[in-house]
């Protein structure tokens, strides 16, 4: 070993004695200190007790001294390496992405959106796919290859995406939101509860998350108390409120999935929240939701620039559940849809029909990344 090794070395020891005996180190961790002094000496061959070593590896400063000196020295020089990091950035450049790589992604990016606009999730996730394994860096990536996976009902794919999503930037909310949903999906109403709050630490006003968040909070407290996930639901969607409710058979009080509290008419909902969640959970409305989707009556829907100002009024809380419910444009949809399907449920039809209209519009408002 040389000299100058054996010489810091040397120094280190003399320094952690000189803190024992100024009462730097607690009087309860000298045992330990002085125990480490031993057992570093030993590896390195000094003894700082040994008057021939003493004479030739002591120094004339002590350890702290040349260690102010050497840190005052390099604050001094700051000024002058400061307008030199040109160079030092585009050397960093050059081990990340190129510009050309990451407008590449942007555009896979760009591309999956579309295809989630179109409802073809499949192409959706490829596309995303492809914008990760160019960079596997970006959170919104994954979080929408996320809400794709959960359209086509591949919750558990949901949320490796979201999770790993919410470990690339924590601080991006939509990941929380994604993860919430696909936890509800599978029946982890506590999982989503924890997802959903932590999203809305992030983003305190979103309005669907917290109409979200309100019914894994139900959905838990109902798996604690041992009762059905859904029963009471169903129950009390026959006989609380009007006309909305009444008739519906498995489909329950339309207007709670919306955030309302009563079921008569399209009334409730003022608050602007929805319940995606139980949507997605109900498969009488998810049956129903695809026929519409093949139809082709949503797209419809989703290129009439006057409905979709209204989704995104109230998917921003500005918005109104009866304004959209009396939009005669969505009536008349509705209608057309309703005696494709051979429904014969009299005025009900039209409330089912266009309460899964406008919970699928604002999904699809949700899900979709600017």
């Amino acid at each position: 070993m040389s000299d100058i090794k054996k010489r810091l070395v040397f120094s280190i020891l003399q320094f952690l004695q000189q803190s024992i005996k100024d009462g730097t180190i607690k009087e309860e961790d000298t045992e330990g200190v002085e125990v480490a002094v031993q057992c570093i000496g030993e590896a390195f061959g000094v003894n700082v007790e040994d008057p021939e070593q003493k004479a030739a590896y002591s120094t004339k400063a002590p350890l702290l001294t040349i260690f102010e000196v050497a840190v005052k020295a390099q604050e001094k020089i700051k000024p002058v390496t400061k307008s030199a990091p040109p160079q030092a950035v585009v050397a960093e450049t050059k081990l990340g992405l190129t510009e050309e790589q990451k407008q590449k992604a942007e555009e896979l990016k760009s591309a999956g959106n579309r295809k989630v606009a179109e409802k073809d999730y499949k192409t959706a996730i490829q596309l995303y796919g492809e914008a990760i394994a160019i960079n596997g860096d970006n959170a919104v990536y994954y979080a929408n290859r996320a809400a794709a996976h959960s359209q086509l009902g591949q919750h558990e794919k949901a949320i490796e995406d979201a999770i790993k999503s919410s470990q690339i930037d924590p601080s991006y909310s939509k990941s929380y939101s994604r993860l919430g949903h696909a936890y509800f999906c599978i029946g982890k109403y506590k999982d989503a509860v924890e997802a959903y709050e932590k999203g809305l630490s992030l983003d305190p006003d979103n309005a669907t998350m917290k109409s979200a968040l309100a019914t894994a909070e139900q959905k838990a407290s109902e798996i604690r108390a041992d009762q059905g996930p859904s029963r009471g639901a169903s129950h009390d969607g026959g006989t609380r409120g009007g006309g909305g409710g009444s008739g519906l058979g498995g489909l329950g009080n339309l207007a709670s999935l919306l955030g309302g509290g009563g079921g008569g008419g399209g009334g409730g909902g003022g608050g602007g929240g929805f319940d995606i969640a139980s949507l997605m959970s109900n498969p009488a409305l998810m049956n129903m939701a695809t026929q519409m989707m093949q139809s082709g009556a949503l797209n419809d829907i989703m290129n009439n620039p006057n409905v979709t100002e209204m989704a995104q009024n109230m998917m921003r809380g500005g918005g109104n559940l009866e304004e959209m419910m009396n939009n005669p444009e969505l009536v008349n949809l509705a209608r057309q849809f309703s005696a494709n399907q051979g429904d014969a449920g009299g005025g009900n039809s039209d409330s089912i029909s266009i309460y899964i209209y406008i919970q699928f519009i604002l999904f699809n408002f949700y899900i979709t990344i600017p």
